[in-house]
């Protein structure tokens, strides 16, 4: 999507944020409003790439931008980097996933198939951009999305 058509959408894409993160309406707006926010701010992003998956409605979107072998993005990172995962980001072929938004069911089902609408989104993404390598940041207590994207490979 161009950035006219991801401003233009966005009331869409907090929508679909607030449905697919959990908790309650009540912890919706709040949660809409600061996805809108990071959106916003990563939209900015040179490189920045958004896709969609809609028949009726919008049902998911992941989007990313590419990762410099230096810049903001690694800052606060405290982690052991790999050289190639360096060498790969000096090259410009590196692509950070920021966020990858479906229904929980398709988070915790199939995830090893290759029809999974969250894998399909993610390699899209990857695809598009030409990146060799996809990071993408997740807590370490977040064990279902790790989960999820080791089965993607």
């Amino acid at each position: 999507m161009t950035r006219g058509q991801i401003e233009d959408r966005s009331g869409e894409l907090g929508d679909l944020y607030a449905r697919t993160s959990g908790g309650g309406p009540w912890a919706w707006n709040q949660a809409r409003s600061a996805f809108l926010r990071r959106l916003a701010a990563d939209l900015r992003r040179p490189g920045f790439e958004l896709v969609i998956a809609e028949s009726t409605e919008l049902t998911g979107c992941a989007y990313g931008f590419p990762v410099r072998g230096d810049g903001p993005w690694w800052e606060g990172f405290d982690g052991h980097l790999p050289g190639s995962l360096l060498r790969t980001a000096a090259s410009g072929r590196l692509f950070a996933v920021s966020v990858i938004l479906v229904p929980p069911r398709v988070r915790s089902q199939n995830q090893d198939r290759p029809w999974n609408l969250a894998r399909r989104l993610q390699k899209r993404l990857l695809t598009d951009h030409g990146a060799a390598l996809g990071v993408m940041l997740v807590r370490r207590s977040d064990s279902r999305t790790t989960e999820a994207l080791r089965s993607w490979g």
